[in-house]
């Protein structure tokens, strides 16, 4: 690796950079300041701040503010990150500087220093290309790394709501497959009336379609733009009609329906929206921990538990005990979920730690909200593969346990009321009989009533 340098100057003094980087000296200083978790910016992040820089010098250009040379070179260098170069050139650790600044100078002096190469000029050079007169202009770090987060999120929903949907429909035909299988339905964990096991999932797939649902509506939200607000949502620094003019190439480069800020002053001080994104992702981990749950209970056993369904087998549960298997998909679904929980915890405190005209917290809110989308797409992916799909049912085990259950004590009150079968209940419990049973023995039905009574297929619909 070379050793050579470069002297940088910034308005705190000179610093030798690497010689061969594109980043610059308050990128350095950024690093040297903030060694926290050792990791780099998220690639859609990456991604999401080349697009605005370009973006922005297209915007710059056509309204006369930025030379053509040096705006068709920053477009350049921006194609260039955007797809993948030089990433390894932007080294600013997620725990940084409030608002994002930091990572803006970073992407700021990479894009200056690639374009200047481009004009055939040196690194280092700004006389060329300026991080700040050129790259920066029209902008703030306030506008840009608000915009950065929003597009990062819409990237990255785009696969998740994909994941979440094939979920969704594992769930619906599974619940077409089990349709007819006759079961005990259970609340507070005890007896309760008959159902079908198709029901059963059929309820998980509605609450993951709403769940979707939610996300589609919050999408709308993240397409609000304050570019162009500048430091305070006044806008200045930047010409009025750059505000339309940069959203709308930032349209055009993403393909995203974005739409200039309603109210500049309200999208620059408020971090609500990334709230909102990670409350909806809180809530579809909280539905799946539920579901999840319910999954290990329905499998469990596989001769001492409910035993009603089986999981598939994805590997030895025990160093013990030979032939134990766990059901280690869910396990691992409800570890991801308790995390989205609390990296919902994290933005909603830095939600609420804006102040006055900004919210400096920003680059926690970005590090949570990626690392939940891309955690809980990764667990869906593997909940539906891995365990939803090769689910598999024992229908002996469930009409069992749902011929035993003393919920079917419900389908006497017509016949007996409320009274009676509640001792046809406690009869049945006392004696470790059925609620059938119990029901012939006292003769209580005549035999078309019994028919009618115990036909648990009619009592899983409404009359």
């Amino acid at each position: 690796m070379s050793t050579k340098t470069r002297i940088e100057k910034d308005a705190l003094g000179a610093r030798e950079v690497p010689a061969e980087a594109y980043y610059g000296i308050q990128t350095l200083r950024a690093r040297e300041n903030f060694p926290i978790s050792g990791l780099h910016p998220h690639p859609e992040l990456i991604r999401a701040s080349a697009l605005i820089k370009l973006a922005a010098a297209q915007a710059n250009q056509s309204l006369g503010k930025l030379d053509s040379r040096i705006a068709h070179a920053i477009t350049q260098a921006a194609r260039e990150v955007s797809a993948g170069q030089w990433r390894d050139h932007f080294i600013v650790d997620p725990f940084q500087a409030g608002a994002g600044t930091s990572h803006n100078m970073n992407t700021n002096e990479v894009l200056a220093n690639r374009a200047a190469e481009l004009l055939g000029g040196q690194k280092g050079d700004y006389r060329i290309v300026h991080p700040n007169d050129h790259v920066n202009l029209s902008q703030s770090s306030n506008d840009f790394f608000p915009t950065v987060i929003r597009l990062t999120c819409l990237a990255l929903l785009e696969p998740f709501l994909k994941s979440l949907r094939a979920l969704e429909v594992a769930l619906q035909d599974k619940a077409r497959e089990f349709d007819g299988i006759l079961k005990t339905g259970r609340t507070h964990l005890e007896d309760a009336v008959p159902m079908r096991l198709g029901q059963e999932f059929g309820g998980y797939a509605a609450a993951l379609a709403r769940a979707a649902a939610r996300l589609e509506a919050t999408k709308l939200n993240l397409g609000e733009m304050n570019l162009g607000a500048t430091a305070a949502g006044t806008g200045v620094g930047s010409p009025a009609a750059y505000r339309q003019a940069v959203v709308a190439r930032l349209q055009e480069l993403t393909g995203y329906q974005l739409r200039p800020a309603s109210n500049y002053f309200e999208v620059t001080q408020s971090a609500a929206a990334f709230a909102e994104l990670s409350g909806d992702l809180k809530l579809l981990a909280l539905e799946l921990i539920r579901i999840a749950n319910d999954l290990r209970l329905l499998s469990s056993g596989p001769r001492t538990g409910l035993g009603e369904i089986n999981l598939p087998a994805v590997q030895p549960g025990s160093s013990i005990m030979p032939g134990k298997v766990n059901p280690s998909i869910p396990e691992a679904l409800n570890m991801i979920a308790f995390q989205v929980v609390g990296n919902d915890q994290a933005v909603a405190l830095a939600t609420q730690a804006g102040q006055m005209e900004l919210n400096v917290m920003t680059p926690v809110i970005a590090f949570n909200l990626t690392f939940s989308l891309d955690i809980l797409r990764a667990g869906l992916d593997t909940f539906t593969t891995r365990c939803v799909r090769g689910i598999t049912v024992n229908p002996e085990r469930c009409r069992e346990l749902a011929e035993a259950s003393l919920g079917l004590a419900t389908a006497l009150s017509p016949y007996l009321g409320y009274e009676r079968a509640a001792a046809v209940a406690q009869e049945a419990q006392r004696r470790r009989l059925t609620v059938r049973e119990v029901v012939l023995e006292q003769k209580l039905l005549t035999p078309e009533q019994m028919a009618q009574a115990f036909d648990l297929r009619r009592l899983t619909e409404p009359e």
